[in-house]
């Protein structure tokens, strides 16, 4: 009996009701699974995930959520090979595969380290504060915090591991749950993935819902506070951004749509070179990894006019050497299209471009596969178009056929390629092979509005190059318009999307209660004890400590030259000074710094461990010869640090505010250190 997908929703796993739609096995046609996601309540869904998860992923700070997330990668990661023995069944290769479910785990781990980039605490203060008065007790600053909602993820059908895990991994991090929604023809895969999610027990209760059917109705219930994010076809994102939801509650839409990509051959990379061989590796890759269905895949070939037919040459011998079937069966380079009615689709669409671009490598009709049978598994044989007249032949830069095919097209100067590339009104991403650097910034500064990512390939980066058709988690993944105008991942920016950004308003010490990093001007605390006897947990935010004064000497100023070896002329050359903005000998700033730091230390032993750095420094006024300074070290923020095993030293990082000041006591130099501080609890 074949067995039926179960969604995951309020916490169990239920089967829908209704019509059963069959999920087949692109290599053979056999039935593998049916689905249905009829009689879900999406209403009391979106509840639940809103009152269970989101509350519960809220209180945790970012550093909890992001060992959360790494928990779960090594969890799925020792089940991985579950996953690739059912992959084999959506047509993809082992190399395929790889990129679905290693890939998609390794943007857990790569989202889990980001955490670091964040405060251990459920929000983040961003950017820098703005003085709103001249006296300096009223200004403005930004935080970000999770939005209250649910993220609602409609997947495509070619990554169906990768899609999920992508995106949720970045909704985990900012404190969002989410639904996930999955394209029916390969939903089987996202359900052993979700499957194994559940079993760990690593999420909190409703931080994870499933839908394996059509989902019809799933956005009827979307609030302003909700994300909803969209992978697949252009038209499709359309419609669904066009919901009368989406537009009445001003939901956050993100559209990541297929795209007319494009590579371009520089006109120095002739064959012979490096630029040319790579060139031709990365199209042929790109054309046939999971069976050129992937939004990032290469769909148009641009190369000069004068390397036409060495292009086409090369690129045939290339492609001559992928082999066709069934992913399980050996030598096999390029398994199935997902089902056949996607071979059916990308025909129609060759034909239609066919009409005035020739086929010129493969044939619709004929594909020789092995251990496959192409009458009832979805096998295509790679296919290459020739456009000679690009700029006349538009269907070129229009129709978008959806598996292993690209056509191939001539220009005349890099205006041209340039010009070409932009035709395909907006998309994910370009590569332009070149090894000459003039010809890589006339491209990208004249393509990057019409692209959301562009690869420049040579020989520097040929070993380690993540390739064309490669988002990553810290980059960007997005294009403009017909690319879906939208943007995710890009480290703390996809994070961004699924929080809420606020200014605020107050005086210092407000915003330093608010934010709980200490502001200029705010209220400050002084104690007894040095700040550097204190443990990590006892420190305060605000806390001072105001030193003793000294007067700069010249002998200062020689020493510090002699000590450095830094003799620039206004510190040791009372005679060149003449047209500079010096009076008279100026002390070095590092020597102000250095001065500062011996003033404020505490040479005694106790919690601080080490001085971790300095973050930023400015040197705000000249120090002469006679100049009376003083510091105020003030903590200005605590970040805690995660113990790397149990003989880890239980510890957190200072950020302190040096604060240098004159006798009229004007800032004369101000930087930010950092410490590294022992902790009094020790477990």
């Amino acid at each position: 009996m074949t067995p039926a997908l179960e969604n995951y929703a309020l916490g169990r796993w239920v089967a829908g009701t209704g019509q059963q739609q069959e999920l087949y096995d692109a290599s053979t046609g056999d039935v593998i699974a049916t689905a249905s996601s009829d009689g879900l309540d999406y209403a009391e869904m979106m509840h639940y995930a809103r009152t269970k998860g989101n509350k519960a992923l809220r209180k945790m700070t970012f550093h909890e959520r992001g060992r959360m997330i790494k928990a779960l990668a090594l969890h799925l990661d020792s089940k991985k090979e579950d996953f690739y023995t059912l992959s084999y069944r959506s047509g993809a290769t082992r190399a395929d595969s790889w990129i679905d479910i290693e890939g998609g785990i390794g943007n857990l781990f790569a989202n889990a380290s980001l955490r670091r980039k964040f405060p251990d605490k459920p929000f983040y203060v961003d950017g820098d504060p703005i003085a709103l008065s001249k006296g300096g007790n009223f200004i403005g600053h930004h935080i970000m915090v999770p939005k209250e909602g649910v993220a609602v993820h409609i997947n495509a059908y070619n990554f169906p591991i990768w899609g999920m895990l992508e995106k949720i991994a970045v909704n985990l991090l900012a404190g969002m749950p989410a639904i996930v929604k999955p394209a029916v023809p390969t939903a089987y895969l996202t359900e052993a993935v979700v499957r194994e999610i559940i079993a760990s027990k690593i999420l909190p209760e409703g931080a994870l819902q499933l839908v394996c059917g059509s989902g019809q109705g799933i956005l009827d219930h979307v609030t302003y506070q909700d994300v909803v994010t969209f992978t697949g076809s252009a038209e499709t994102g359309r419609k669904l951004k066009a919901h009368p939801r989406i537009l009445a509650e001003a939901v956050p839409f993100n559209m990541e749509a297929d795209s007319l990509n494009s590579a371009v051959l520089g006109p120095d990379a002739v064959p012979g070179t490096v630029e040319f061989d790579l060139f031709i590796k990365e199209v042929r890759k790109e054309m046939t990894a999971k069976a050129g269905q992937k939004c990032t895949a290469i769909r148009r070939i641009i190369v000069p006019a004068t390397l036409l037919e060495d292009v086409q040459i090369a690129l045939g011998k290339a492609l001559a050497q992928t082999t066709v079937g069934h992913p399980l069966a050996e030598g096999v380079r390029m398994g199935a299209l997902a089902g056949m009615a996607q071979v059916q689709k990308v025909r129609q669409q060759v034909l239609q471009l066919a009409k005035n671009t020739p086929i010129v490598y493969g044939d619709l009709d004929n594909v020789q596969v092995i251990g496959g049978d192409c009458k009832v598994g979805a096998f295509m044989s790679p296919i290459v178009l020739l456009n000679s007249d690009p700029f006349r032949f538009t269907d070129t830069h229009e129709v978008e056929a959806f598996g292993p095919v690209a056509t191939l097209m001539p220009y005349h100067d890099v205006d041209e390629a340039v010009a070409l590339a932009n035709l395909g009104k907006g998309s994910l991403v370009c590569s332009v092979a070149t090894a000459d650097p003039r010809t890589a910034q006339e491209f990208v500064l004249g393509a990057a509005t019409h692209h959301g990512r562009i690869l420049v390939l040579n020989q520097e980066v040929a070993k380690e190059s993540t390739g064309h058709g490669s988002p990553l988690p810290l980059l960007i993944h997005g294009g403009p318009g017909r690319a879906g105008g939208g943007q995710e991942m890009g480290g703390m920016r996809g994070v961004e999307h699924f929080m809420q950004r606020v200014a605020i308003q107050g005086s210092p010490s407000m915003i330093t209660a608010i934010t709980e990093v200490y502001q200029q001007n705010a209220r400050q605390i002084e104690k007894d004890k040095h700040p550097f006897q204190h443990y990590f947990e006892e420190l305060e935010i605000g806390e001072t400590y105001v030193t003793h004064k000294h007067t700069v000497t010249e002998a200062d100023i020689s020493n510090f030259a002699n000590v450095s070896g830094d003799n620039f002329y206004a510190h040791v050359d009372a005679t060149s000074l003449e047209g500079t903005l010096f009076t008279g000998r100026v002390a070095h700033g590092y020597y102000i710094l250095s001065k500062a730091a011996g003033m404020f230390v505490d040479p005694r032993k106790g919690p601080v461990l080490l001085n971790y750095g300095l973050e930023e420094c400015r040197f705000t006024k000249p120090v002469y010869p006679g100049t009376t300074i003083g510091v105020k070290l003030t903590v200005k923020e605590k970040v805690d640090q995660e113990k790397r095993d149990e003989t880890d030293v239980a510890k957190g990082i200072v950020r302190w505010l040096v604060d240098v000041t004159d006798e009229t006591g004007e800032t004369v130099a101000i930087a930010t250190i950092l410490t590294m501080v022992k902790k009094k609890n020790q477990a």
